[in-house]
């Protein structure tokens, strides 16, 4: 095997001139003798507000750099987030449905992480179906469909009828590595069954998975122009990636914003994405969504017939946002391990890093201990086309069929210890990292290609890496 050695000056002018360059002039397995990363600086994956916890409880613990009242005002969101609602109108938790995908956040999201892809969609948590027709609504959003609104409620309550269940197929499609291994993806396929109304021919689908919620403050507090600076719309670099930005409307504010959250970005802020969470999911009106509305207005069988909106305090709903804020971040472990460092040699070294980026910043932020933070997500923020493998062909705001979000990765090594699988990508079709990787396309097929070609030891580097940050 041949060796290179080369400067770290040198190294790092690579890593930061690949993606302007042909990935294919990367040559995987001459990576031996290269002047590594020093990761170190990556330990403290969210600044100040790291925790080093490698157990159950990694993805729900508060940031350690709160006050005392911060801490207290965590705690209640905390308990907002695990509260089981019910259809008692005198139960304080009442105000669940009457149709509704899920009657607590935290079952969502167990562990505080991602739900995985169900054994049985008809019982799914965690699991949801948006739909739209063709075209935009007043704000540029997706136009909701009669009869169902823009997402699917599965469940009910006694004496009202779910808007449907969740059918899904699967066609085997297999893939080679260069050295022979072979992995097969279950390509899925999606209906609609038991309805309460007809579908339109042009009905739009698009299955989604919840996400975790640790680092979202973080994330809700990079700079504007720090986001918009890495837009490349049309790629006029010439490195086939082109970031874009989304620009939705957050109800919970009454304005237009930059898309930071949501599998397509098209939410704009903490407090619209837990108000619209508890409407939308839970059937659970509050000041900022749906009130003196239940949630599936002008939908058969979609009335509790109950004087109580809102159904959820400004302030629980306040406390839930703080919440979602003030999750720590597990730091990056093993980043002196050889091989880890080899596999950030890897994933810098093929593209990956031009859209997952590893650094951002906050500087001012209303929550003291979020303001001038750096720290490590693996996230560019914008939306990039991944491809016909993945898309769903449904637009979303400034997102078209074909794009995403790009999504964070730190943490993602404790997700089976933490929420108990290993499944990935907006509907959690992937089963591992392994297929994650696989199933791009479009702006990082380039990447993927060269992941096809390294060995079974550079997979397994790429991989230890992964799973440490």
């Amino acid at each position: 095997m041949k060796r290179i050695i080369i400067t770290t000056t040198a190294l790092i002018t690579l890593l930061n001139t690949t993606a302007c360059r042909k990935y294919d002039d990367y040559e995987p397995d001459e990576y031996e003798g290269k002047t590594l990363l020093d990761l170190n600086e990556r330990i403290k994956a969210g600044g100040e507000t790291t925790i080093y916890s490698e157990n159950s409880f990694a993805y729900g613990t508060p940031a350690p750099n709160l006050t005392d009242a911060e801490d207290d005002l965590h705690a209640i969101g905390d308990q907002a987030f695990d509260i089981k609602f019910v259809s008692s109108a005198t139960s304080p938790y009442r105000g669940l449905g009457p149709i509704y995908n899920s009657n607590s956040c935290i079952s969502c999201h167990p562990g505080e992480g991602r739900a995985s892809f169900p054994t049985d969609l008809t019982i799914s948590r965690g699991f949801f179906m948006r739909v739209s027709l063709p075209g935009a609504d007043a704000h540029g959003g997706p136009v909701p469909v009669p009869g169902f609104g823009t997402q699917v409620q599965n469940r009910a309550l006694t004496g009202f009828q779910p808007e449907g269940r969740f059918l899904v197929s699967f066609t085997d499609s297999i893939v080679t590595f260069r050295d022979g291994t072979k992995v097969t993806l279950k390509v899925p396929h999606y209906n609609l069954t038991g309805v309460s109304a007809t579908p339109p021919a042009n009905i739009l689908i698009s299955p989604r998975t919840s996400m975790p919620i640790y680092g979202l403050g973080l994330l809700e507090n990079i700079p504007e122009a720090d986001i918009l600076a890495k837009e490349d719309i049309n790629d006029s670099n010439g490195d086939g990636i082109s970031g874009k930005a989304n620009r939705v409307w957050d109800e919970a504010n009454q304005r237009m914003g930059l898309g930071r959250f949501g599998w397509k970005a098209n939410t704009a802020t903490l407090l619209d994405e837990a108000a619209g969470s508890f409407s939308g999911d839970l059937g659970v009106t509050n000041p900022y969504h749906g009130y003196m509305v239940e949630i599936g207005k002008g939908q058969a069988h979609s009335y509790d017939n109950e004087n109580d909106e809102p159904e959820m305090s400004k302030d629980l709903v306040d406390a839930t946002t703080f919440y979602l804020q003030t999750l720590a971040v597990p730091a990056m472990r093993n980043a002196n391990k050889k091989s880890v460092r080899y596999g950030a040699y890897i994933f810098e070294g093929i593209g990956c890093a031009a859209c997952h980026t590893p650094k951002q910043r906050t500087l001012n932020a209303p929550t003291r201990a979020l303001a001038n933070q750096t720290f490590y997500p693996y996230t560019d923020m914008l939306l990039h086309d991944m491809g016909a493998a993945l898309a769903d062909r449904r637009p979303d705001f400034l997102a078209n069929g074909y794009e995403w979000r790009t999504r964070p990765l730190w943490g993602i090594g404790l997700q089976n210890l933490v929420s108990g699988h290993t499944n990935f990508l907006h509907d959690g079709r992937a089963k591992n990292i392994t297929e994650a990787i696989l199933w791009h396309g479009g702006e990082s097929e380039r990447s993927k290609k060269i992941f096809l070609k390294l060995t079974k030891k550079e997979r397994e580097d790429l991989l230890e890496f992964l799973n440490s940050i």
